[in-house]
């Protein structure tokens, strides 16, 4: 039995993106085999694509992604076939089916579409460390998020807010700042001289922590729009990876501080993961987290998606439907 899998057979460009019939995937030991609903589009998969970041070729995208249990495999437990799962963890999601351990998959509850469910996990999760664990923003204080109506923007303006921190926002458009101020930015800014604005807004302080996603072209203005004891987390490159700088800057700047977290480290543990998803979906049940939608793609037309994002041109989360 065959199924349709998006497949890349060398680096390049969305173009290398093709549709294609592959085997049908088998859940090993401790596995779960899902038949997908939805797939969550994220930067990482086109760092692979192109090349930047090294996987091995032929190669089909996709670690995010909602859908039913078909299937567990040997040793597998915790689900029965006919549950909706999401996660980010998964290998290979671009397509019909997918596999991922069941520990790093979790039920959805009731009342969430299988669309946000495919849109929740890797920028949710993202959202939340970052929040909680990357930096800890205190209430009052002030945190520069840029990107301010992406994915990871919109949800971790969310959290920041519903925690009492005051959130100033970079966009690029009209559209996106007023996406960003419903969200609850409190001020939202140009790309622009947004270091300067920012020490404006917080009476020539800094700000306490800044979310830097877009990386190259923001790096620079983010540690200077710091506070003196600051913290820039560095979690993206969407401008281009942050050339080699020279430590002392740190020093100069008011003893800053600098991380590179990635998601990973912070679902080191089943109960970290119970966490931070239960976190997130208790916020939806709430109504204090509301996920958007941005763009919806056929599965057959990732690369279409892939050029929509890496263009800039989506707000909030990208997803494929079978």
């Amino acid at each position: 039995m065959s199924i349709r899998a998006i497949v890349a057979q060398h680096p390049g460009g969305p173009e290398v993106l093709e549709f294609v019939e592959v085997g049908d995937p088998k859940p090993g030991p401790g596995e779960i085999l899902v038949q997908t609903t939805g797939v969550g589009v994220n930067f990482i998969e086109t760092y692979q694509r192109s090349g930047l970041y090294q996987v091995p070729f032929p190669f089909t995208p996709g670690a995010e992604g909602s859908g039913r249990v078909l299937e567990l495999g040997e040793g597998a437990s915790g689900f029965e076939p006919g549950d909706l799962i999401a996660t980010a963890e998964a290998r290979a999601s671009y397509a019909d089916r997918f596999v991922v351990e069941a520990a790093k998959a979790v039920r959805v509850p009731e009342g969430i579409a299988t669309d946000v469910a495919a849109a929740i996990p890797l920028q949710g999760l993202t959202a939340h460390y970052l929040a909680t664990s990357a930096a800890t923003p205190e209430p009052g204080e002030t945190a520069l998020v840029h990107a301010g109506a992406g994915g990871v923007g919109l949800l971790l303006t969310q959290i920041l807010v519903t925690r009492g921190v005051r959130v100033i926002t970079t966009v690029s458009t009209p559209e996106k700042r007023e996406l960003s101020l419903a969200a609850g930015a409190a001020e939202v800014l140009d790309y622009e001289g947004f270091a300067e604005r920012a020490r404006e807004l917080t009476g020539g302080e800094g700000v306490a922590v800044a979310y830097d996603g877009v990386g190259k072209t923001t790096f620079d203005g983010s540690l200077d729009a710091l506070r003196v004891r600051g913290e820039l987390v560095l979690f993206g490159g969407a401008s281009g990876p942050v050339p080699p700088f020279d430590l002392q800057r740190l020093n100069a700047g008011g003893a800053l501080s600098v991380t590179r977290p990635s998601l990973a480290y912070f679902l080191l543990t089943p109960e970290e993961r119970a966490w931070r998803y239960g976190e997130l979906f208790a916020g939806i049940a709430e109504g204090e987290i509301n996920i958007r939608i941005g763009a919806r793609f056929p599965l057959a037309e990732a690369a279409a998606a892939h050029e929509a994002l890496e263009g800039r041109r989506t707000t909030g989360k990208v997803i494929l439907e079978p």
